[in-house]
């Protein structure tokens, strides 16, 4: 486990002190568990991979030849 030092203005280290006690636990835990939360949560990299993987997953299947036509991609009436 690493140790580390934070600097905080006064008001703030006295307000952190009082929510610790109101919780029973200390600063560093109050520090410690938020650090933990933090780092646990999902970067924009994985939740975009996550939503990627789940797309895929929901196409059944797919063929080239399922593809739009020219005209009806951008709503043209052929004129022949």
């Amino acid at each position: 486990m690493k140790n580390i030092t934070v600097s905080l203005p006064d008001e703030v280290y006295r307000r952190s002190r009082m929510k610790a006690a109101e919780r029973d636990t200390s600063v560093s835990a109050l520090v410690r568990d938020f650090l933990m939360s933090l780092a646990n949560e999902e970067s924009e990299f994985e939740r975009r991979k996550r939503l990627q993987t789940e797309v895929l997953r929901s196409i059944r299947s797919f063929r080239a030849g399922d593809r739009l036509t020219r005209e009806a991609t951008h709503g043209r009436k052929q004129v022949r």
